[in-house]
This record gives structure tokens, C-alpha cells and sequence, in this order.
């Protein structure tokens, strides 16, 4: 009887709580174009440690890092030539896209967000790891609409031989798609400094020696393969 008491509690306070988390997720949805013009603003908000704020920006932060993932896998050499596998048409190439995307920005979002905190604590920052993370999150947002970029322009330049070798993209035109994409992790760089200043209330200096030790920490995993 104690038991489901304690269930009947805890569903009612489930109940109770649901409305505040929807309210709270829709001002997080509503956030994310302030990250484009008002980065500090957004990145403020996350010091909040509220349990409802904390749970309303798990979505906006996976579609980050999922459309992050995309945008970043189809300007690797392996895009560059996927459709010479006569087997794939454009369809099978949107959901390898999807999927392998998907799965690599999820990896590549825990190996940055564990330097970074791994950095952050180097330049003295007590804060919490969730905190770190969802600040290397929100950074990405940039990447992830290089992804709705880069991807038209490659087509209307080159249609399918952006995924092919030896296609009219060669040399040049791909070095050009791709320097658009890195401009996009550029801007996200910036605001990742921007998000350690705010976010994680380190000085500048700090936030230098953060990203420098997480810059060494993600050399070092990344060097693992060759040397083991």
C-alpha cells in the first residue's frame, strides 16, 4: 500500500511538473537564433540549474548535435566518394547521411565535451561537467546549419559529383565547399569561447588555456589508434 502511495505521489508530481518543462523547452527552442546574434545572453541561461530548465534544453541540444554531425560528415573525403558505389542512389545516400551523421556527432559531442572539461578544470574552473557539456552543445549550432549550406551549393554546383571522385568538384570546387564548411567551425569556436567566458565565468586568459588543453586532449585520443 506504501508503495503505490509513493507511485500514486509521484505521478501526481510528474503531472504537476510537466507544464513548467514544456513552457521551459519552448523558451529553449525560442533561444536558439539569440546564439547567432546574442550568444552571451543564451549562454547565460545555462548557469540556471533549475531541474525543469535543465531537462527543457535536451532537445533543442540533440538536434544540435545530430544535424552537427551530418554537417560535418558530408565534407569528409569518405562523402567525397560515396556514391562511386554503384549501389547507392541519393535516397540510400540521405539516410547513410542520417545515420552515420547522426552517430558521429553523438561521439564526436562526448569526446569534445569530456577536453573541454577536462580543460575547464586545467584553467581552475570548478563547474559542473553537465554544464561544460551542454555549453560545447550550443556551440555547434553553426555546424549544424552548415549542414542546410554547404550541402545546396555543393549540388547546384556540382549535383552528384560532389559525392563521387574524380567529378567536377575535384581540387578546387571541393577545397571552396569545404572552406565554407570550416568557416561555419570557426564561428562555433568563437562561441565556444564565448559560452566558456559566460557559462563557465572563466577569464579570458582561461578560456585559452581551456580550449588549449582540450585542443591537447582531443590530439591525444585522435593520435591513439597510431601509436597503440
Amino acid at each position: 500500500m506504501d508503495d503505490e502511495k509513493q507511485v500514486a505521489r509521484a505521478d501526481r508530481a510528474a503531472a504537476l511538473r510537466e507544464p513548467a518543462v514544456e513552457a521551459a523547452s519552448r523558451r529553449w527552442w525560442r533561444l536558439l537564433p539569440r546564439l547567432l546574434t546574442a550568444p552571451a545572453t543564451v549562454f547565460r541561461a545555462l548557469r540556471e540549474d533549475d531541474e525543469d530548465d535543465v531537462a527543457a534544453r535536451q532537445e533543442p541540444l540533440l538536434a544540435i548535435v545530430l544535424l552537427a554531425g551530418m554537417g560535418g560528415a558530408v565534407l569528409t573525403p569518405t562523402w567525397g566518394r560515396l556514391l562511386d558505389d554503384g549501389s547507392i542512389d541519393g535516397i540510400v545516400a540521405v539516410v547513410l547521411t542520417f545515420i552515420g551523421g547522426s552517430a558521429a556527432g553523438v561521439v564526436v559531442y562526448v569526446l569534445v565535451s569530456l577536453a573541454l572539461w577536462i580543460g575547464i578544470r586545467g584553467a581552475g574552473s570548478l563547474e559542473p561537467a553537465r554544464r561544460a557539456r551542454q555549453v560545447a552543445g550550443f556551440s555547434a549550432l553553426p555546424i549544424a546549419l552548415s549542414l542546410f549550406v554547404t550541402v545546396p551549393v555543393a549540388l547546384i554546383a556540382f549535383g552528384g559529383d560532389f559525392f563521387r571522385s574524380g567529378g567536377s568538384d575535384e581540387d578546387v570546387g571541393r577545397a571552396i565547399v569545404v572552406a565554407l564548411g570550416l568557416a561555419f567551425v570557426a564561428w562555433s569556436l568563437v562561441l565556444l569561447a564565448i559560452g566558456l567566458r559566460t557559462a563557465m565565468r572563466l577569464p579570458w586568459r582561461g578560456v585559452a588555456v581551456a580550449l588549449g588543453l582540450a585542443a591537447v586532449a582531443v590530439a591525444v585520443v585522435a593520435a591513439l589508434p597510431y601509436v597503440l
